[in-house]
């Protein structure tokens, strides 16, 4: 491990500390509420356009100042560019420092917010308290309205966890690899009962102030009002899964998100395609999986949150539950029950119409919305803006029948699959 120098300036820890937080993709700001300085006197907000690497669900762009506090670490984790055992340049940001260097960015416009993590330094709990001191300083002595998210360190106490919400917009903490096998062969020091146990303490948190704050104050006699409780994490939790850094198939990636978004109300799984990294342990494949792997499985991610799939049907009918890379998940599972299709656009439940390849949730919802006034056809379908192409073998309207397409369902495929020279993700 190379030696880390006190001297070193904050430009070149600048360099190190943001380029090793770049493996980290659970950094979206969606869900923040908004915050205007203009309103609280203080300074930042969620609000407005700057260097764009997020997105809320309402499509404002929000920049993040993304880093890592240090890239020190004592755990080993093979899969990790920061272990102890790496042979990387180290670096650490003081506290004071790193609050300077966000309201730098800030007030020159750089950035909206902060995205925080961390190698493990000395312990846990105290990697948690300096990330803390970082956003209090920030909230408390600069009033700071932007976005901060901060990822949360599995086993430090449930006191830093309480804290830890209190300033964050967002909390994260990495489940790292699907199956607790993976995670015990190539990062020993770490266990899924641990992280979920983390995970469920910010779950009970984060719903126990949604409760207080939804409730009325109540004047009692001789009593001022009761005030609400404070906020805590508003925009939720989330967490990252590594893609191919283990023996996991796809159904063991997408059957732990399920258990994640159904037990811990997960914001969002983000799925990170493993990358190889210098002085790889040979625990790890000699190369990444294809990009493509970690598109379809943000796609599967998808049809079971807003689309009312199961993970059985997404990936359950493959042989070795791998998604098809040449097709999407939902037009896979469509090749593979023909006998549902062609669906009536004009009659057809809601249910039904989200199965349809190239029909999203909003157009399902101006479908549905348009029937009152009278039967669609095929004209009324194409201002949709739907992929035609792919739509058209699934649906029945007055003026178009899909006619003997879905009987061979070999040859439809291969219409809509993507060819080789179309390039890796689409």
């Amino acid at each position: 491990m190379l030696s880390y120098h006190p001297g070193m300036d904050t430009i070149n820890k600048l360099a190190i500390l943001a380029d090793a937080a770049k493996y980290d993709a659970s950094c979206a700001s969606s869900g923040a509420g908004k915050r205007n300085s203009a309103k609280s006197g203080g300074i930042g907000s969620t609000e407005g356009m700057g260097i764009c690497h997020s997105y809320t669900p309402d499509g404002r762009c929000v920049s993040l100042l993304k880093l890592l506090l240090t890239n020190f670490c004592i755990y080993d984790c093979a899969y990790c560019v920061n272990r102890i055992s790496s042979n990387v340049p180290r670096a650490r940001f003081g506290i004071d420092e790193l609050v300077k260097l966000t309201l730098d960015f800030y007030k020159r416009n750089y950035v909206e917010g902060l995205f925080l993590s961390s190698g493990i330094i000395r312990s846990g709990d105290y990697t948690m308290e300096q990330m803390i001191e970082v956003a209090r300083r920030l909230r408390e002595q600069h009033r700071f309205a932007g976005y901060i998210h901060l990822k949360a360190i599995p086993g430090c106490s449930e006191a830093l966890l309480a804290q830890a919400g209190r300033y964050a917009d967002r909390l994260s903490i990495n489940i790292e690899l699907p199956t607790e096998a993976g995670l015990a062969e190539l990062a020993p020091e770490k266990t899924h009962a641990g992280i979920h146990e983390a995970m469920g303490e910010l779950k009970w948190r984060i719903d126990e102030a949604r409760q207080a704050r939804g409730a009325k104050p109540r004047a009692v006699a001789g009593l001022p009002a009761r005030v609400r409780k404070p906020r805590f994490a508003p925009a939720g939790q989330s967490t990252q899964m590594i893609v191919g850094a283990d023996a996991a198939n796809d159904a063991d990636i997408l059957r732990s998100s399920a258990r994640l978004y159904g037990d811990y109300r997960m914001r969002r799984v983000y799925y990170s395609a493993f990358s190889p990294i210098p002085d790889a342990s040979r625990r790890l494949p000699p190369k990444a999986p294809p990009l493509l792997r970690e598109h379809r499985l943000y796609q599967a991610d998808w049809l079971l949150r807003f689309y009312e799939f199961e993970v059985d049907e997404i990936a359950g009918d493959s042989a070795d539950g791998m998604l098809a890379l040449d097709i999407d998940p939902k037009l896979a599972w469509a090749l593979r029950h023909p006998e549902c299709f062609p669906v009536d656009i004009n009659r057809a439940p809601k249910e039904m119409l989200l199965r349809v390849p190239g029909l999203g949730v909003r157009n399902v919802q101006r479908i549905i919305a348009s029937r009152c006034s009278g039967a669609l056809r095929l004209g009324d379908i194409a201002r949709l803006r739907a992929p035609m192409k792919k739509l058209l073998p699934f649906i029945l309207l007055p003026d178009h029948h899909p006619r003997q397409k879905l009987d061979n369902p070999q040859a439809l495929r291969s219409s809509l699959a993507i060819k080789p020279q179309q390039g890796a993700l689409f």
